[in-house]
């Protein structure tokens, strides 16, 4: 079955990946690939990375006892693996082996944003009364053309975070709130070859376009609970949705593809949470989800799923 529309059609690859018999990824945080094809998948398991060859079969895998909770990762113009923590509050960068190379914010340390733990999400993301500086729960992380490193403060803070690469923090913008340059969970972002930051702001249902400055440019509003953002070489967009879709825009905004699940509330359904989406040289897509933290739902190998382009 092709999903999508015109030149952006996508065929699901069924039983991409080979984990183990029995095993899942039982949540997927990140998924980025590399130049050569293979794909890093950043899961809330006892070895939360795991590197695949561009027909899914198992490379190798590391991190065991590295993380509190995985939530984001980026590959590095050196090759090197970035990953954020949510839960100990630091970003690390990893060799495509696992040596760990560099790591930023103190762990176990959040920063005062007045963030309190809560049960329900919008209890706790209410709790945030000013943004802090690095880290309280952070998301995601983007390497700039410019070797710059732009990380999203997230569940806990509102702001993005500008580093150079030998990890000095530079600058930081945002507070919580609906406005320009005012964030509701800043989730992922993804920097252009223009160094403009996406920011896939997810509960004010929107992606933030700034300036590599933090300079607020525009913003897309034609999406439901945003988590991820990433553009190919031919500067087409892609973002997944919470809402459980996939949507591909033009750059300037033109919605060119959309799919979901049409419907369909099953087990089978296509897409339970996605909650990050990647491509690679050869214009095929990821995307990974949360099901497990969203539904209670182990999907084992299907957390992940690839879509290759038919168009």
């Amino acid at each position: 079955m092709l999903y999508g529309k015109g030149t952006y059609r996508y065929e699901l690859v069924q039983g991409w990946a080979k984990l183990p018999a029995g095993e899942s990824f039982v949540d997927v945080g990140g998924v980025c690939t590399d130049a050569s094809g293979r794909v890093y998948v950043l899961s809330r398991t006892e070895y939360p990375i795991t590197v695949f060859d561009r027909d899914g079969t198992m490379v190798s895998r590391w991190g065991k006892g590295l993380f509190a909770r995985a939530h984001g990762s980026c590959i590095g113009p050196d090759g090197s693996i970035w990953c954020t923590d949510d839960r100990n509050h630091t970003v690390s960068e990893f060799t495509q082996d696992g040596k760990l190379l560099k790591s930023l914010g103190t762990k176990d340390k959040p920063s005062d944003t007045g963030y309190r733990e809560a049960a329900d999400l919008f209890e706790r993301l209410a709790s945030i009364t000013h943004g802090g500086p690095p880290f309280n729960r952070p998301t995601g992380v983007a390497v700039a053309p410019s070797g710059d490193l732009y990380i999203t403060d997230g569940y806990g803070n509102a702001r993005v975070h500008r580093f150079s690469a030998d990890g000095r923090l530079m600058s930081s913008w945002g507070e919580p709130g609906p406005g320009p340059s005012q964030f509701r969970l800043p989730h992922h972002l993804w920097v252009d070859r223009s160094n403009r930051v996406w920011v896939a702001d997810r509960e004010n249902s929107r992606i933030q376009i700034f300036r590599e400055d933090g300079k607020f440019l525009t913003q897309w509003t034609d999406l439901f609970r945003p988590t991820g953002v990433c553009i190919d070489k031919d500067d087409i967009v892609y973002v997944s949705e919470l809402c459980m879709r996939v949507s591909v825009f033009s750059m300037d905004g033109e919605l060119l593809a959309r799919w979901g699940n049409d419907g369909n509330t099953g087990e089978e359904r296509l897409f339970v949470a996605p909650h990050v989406i990647t491509v690679d040289d050869r214009g095929d897509l990821y995307v990974g989800e949360v099901a497990m933290t969203h539904a209670k739902l182990n999907r084992g190998a299907r957390t992940l799923q690839k879509f290759v382009r038919r168009g």
